[in-house]
């Protein structure tokens, strides 16, 4: 292995400043210059950016949208309106959305009017009157003209997905 001279007297050349220093004060920069410790710079933080991953693009316990199923709707308070000796029964439902021939159960209808085949399972073919408002054929013909329903009914589909 080679002997250095320790520099006890030698002098070196700055770098940055041209200036003769003591060659043992001298320190070598992170760039490679040689110069002299009142000179030294250290690295810019910004020349060393810490590594930086990509956002995560998926999840891990991923589960598709799915359809929701079809459920009934809670009705107004005494949403049906019969009329005296008909069969026509007239229902308020607000914003239906349903189509004329669309099959509609009833359920929890309180009796009146002598309707009494409100809450059949197998449901009613409806005709729309507006955007509130369809109809339905009762298979009783109503004694009275007015409201009735009560204030549980519900309109929905014929079955019900759980």
């Amino acid at each position: 292995m080679a002997n250095f001279a320790r520099g006890k007297y030698a002098q070196a050349i700055s770098d940055r400043s041209g200036q003769a220093f003591p060659y043992s004060e001298m320190v070598r920069e992170w760039n490679g210059s040689l110069v002299h410790q009142s000179e030294y710079e250290s690295k810019q933080p910004q020349l060393n950016p810490r590594p930086h991953r990509a956002d995560a693009q998926g999840l891990q316990n991923a589960r598709p949208a799915r359809t929701e199923p079809a459920t009934p709707r809670l009705l107004n308070s005494n949403a049906f309106t019969s009329t005296a000796s008909s069969t026509t029964v007239s229902v308020f439902e607000e914003k239906h959305g349903r189509t004329t021939g669309d099959t509609v159960r009833f359920r929890n209808v309180a009796q009146g009017n002598a309707i009494n085949d409100a809450n059949n399972t197998s449901g009613f073919s409806i005709t729309v009157t507006d955007t509130n408002n369809y109809t339905f054929t009762s298979t009783d013909t109503a004694d009275a003209s007015g409201k009735f329903g009560g204030s549980l009914a519900s309109a929905g589909p014929v079955t019900i997905s759980s």
